[in-house]
């Protein structure tokens, strides 16, 4: 005979446990933490997206490994600028080395995020809360309740500008190294839009005065033991919205780019950072550059995944409040591919859906 219990709708009962998760504020890391042997079932992924969890690529390469030094001669510019363009319109993804952040602060920058995860519930939990767009926020997913499944990660985020962040918001375990980071991330990040923009024929400077690196985003995530890696993801698959986006991570592998249909494991370089191109950056040079998908396999490694991503966005619309391609691009040779849109219509899309591939650029290309 049922019981009540056994009649509650399936849906009911997992909105009721994922509601009791997120209300815990104990995050990924406390369930790793306790000791559990079985994830729960708000965790589990579907079919479809655990497929070809291990079809990874033997053939597609790796990622392209860009050397930033000696940009001052031009030769060495000029080849660099290729390197970039290309790395950009094939793969979407790059990993750049001498960059002129040292070593050591890309390593303390990884310590003090670990630290911060690594904190007690009751220090992290003030921190715990569900609102975007400003301050400082910790939590387990951001589309905790807009996915199909939740996913194996927690992330602490913060918004650096354009409105500077008052110091004092952010958890005082890596306080410093937050404020540090923004400063050096927004520097490789200009140095390398000025190559992106020299690789469409555009002047040097013209990103930064488009305001490209001004919207900044702070997020540290860390990818704590899974003890089902195969049930779940860290991360789904999905494009990053922004102009471009910047990663720092820890020696602990997790993260796959798609390339050609198959899914590709980037190995970490050590000393090095991973630029991609976003969706934004797509549509302003109108295809030339490509937002690809990306995503992050559960940890089955005992140490976490550290995963430190700046995202760079626009900080100031058109005076029109639209924004596409960017006009100096488009010829009758080679006209528009995707039509104007609003910044309401592109946030709208962001926040009203789970993390997903591509589903903007689809919405806004003009079908010929």
């Amino acid at each position: 005979m049922a019981t009540a219990a056994d009649a509650t709708p399936p849906n009911y009962r997992q909105a009721k446990a994922v509601k009791k998760f997120d209300e815990s504020k104990m995050g990924v890391k406390g369930l790793s933490d306790s000791g559990i042997t079985s994830i729960p079932a708000f965790f589990v992924h579907p079919p479809h997206t655990l497929s070809d969890l291990k079809l990874t690529s033997k053939t597609a390469g790796s990622l392209p490994v860009i050397d930033l030094a000696g940009l001052e001669s031009a030769d060495c510019r000029r080849t660099t600028i290729n390197q970039v363009k290309e790395a950009a319109k094939t793969w979407g993804f790059f990993q750049v080395v001498n960059h002129g952040v040292p070593v050591a602060i890309l390593d303390d920058t990884i310590r003090a995020v670990r630290a911060f995860h690594d904190e007690p519930r009751d220090v992290k939990a003030k921190y715990y809360k569900r609102e975007e767009g400003r301050g400082v926020m910790y939590a387990s997913n951001n589309d905790l309740y807009r996915a199909e499944a939740a996913s194996w990660h927690d992330s602490l985020q913060a918004w650096m500008g354009p409105e500077p962040l008052p110091p004092e918001e952010l958890p005082e375990v890596c306080r410093h190294q937050v404020e540090a980071w923004d400063g050096h991330a927004r520097g490789v990040a200009e140095k390398v839009m000025e190559l992106l923009s020299e690789g469409l024929g555009l002047e040097r400077g013209r990103f930064k005065e488009l305001t490209f690196s001004e919207s900044r985003v702070f997020v540290g995530h860390c990818y704590p033991y899974c003890p089902e890696p195969d049930r779940t993801m860290g991360i789904t698959p999905h494009t990053d919205p922004g102009i471009v986006t910047v990663l720092l991570q820890n020696r602990i592998k997790g993260l796959q780019v798609k390339r050609g249909g198959e899914w590709v494991e980037v190995s970490p370089v050590h000393g090095g950072l991973i630029i991609n191109v976003g969706d934004f950056l797509q549509i302003v040079s109108n295809g030339e550059y490509k937002s690809v998908q990306h995503r992050v396999v559960a940890n089955s490694e005992k140490e976490p995944r550290i995963s430190i991503v700046m995202f760079f966005n626009l900080s100031k619309w058109r005076g029109s409040g639209h924004y596409g391609p960017l006009p100096e691009l488009l010829s009758p040779e080679r006209p528009a591919i995707y039509r104007d849109f609003t910044a309401q219509q592109f946030l709208d899309n962001f926040y009203s859906k789970g993390l997903d591939s591509k589903s903007f650029i689809e919405k806004i290309q003009i079908q010929n």
